[in-house]
């Protein structure tokens, strides 16, 4: 008896999703969710933060260097499909988009 009654029960439940079966989204699908960017140590970075790499990047089609310690200023966070979510630009090389993992909060 009770077996029917769980029966009954666990039917009933697929009446309280959405038309169609089809479940919100992400929250990351929302506008007023923005996707955020962590730096290498965890901590968030928002739009006009200064940063500074950690580490000597190449810069492709370039035989120059960004080298380690350089500050960068006013940044601005992207959504990139390729993980260049940081907009910047870098006084003597210009404007260029960097990964999240390589910077830290300055």
């Amino acid at each position: 008896m009770q077996l029917n009654a769980r029966r009954r029960q666990k039917a009933s439940f697929g009446d309280i999703a959405p038309a169609g079966n089809a479940w919100p989204a992400p929250f990351a699908a929302f506008p007023c969710f923005p996707a955020s960017a962590r730096d290498a140590n965890g901590n968030v970075l928002a739009d006009g933060d200064s940063v500074i790499v950690i580490k000597d990047l190449k810069i492709k089609g370039s035989s120059s260097v960004v080298k380690g310690g350089t500050k960068v200023r006013n940044i601005r966070l992207q959504d990139a499909s390729d993980g260049h979510n940081i907009a910047c630009k870098i006084d003597g090389i210009g404007a260029m988009n960097l990964k999240s993992e390589f910077v830290k909060k300055a």
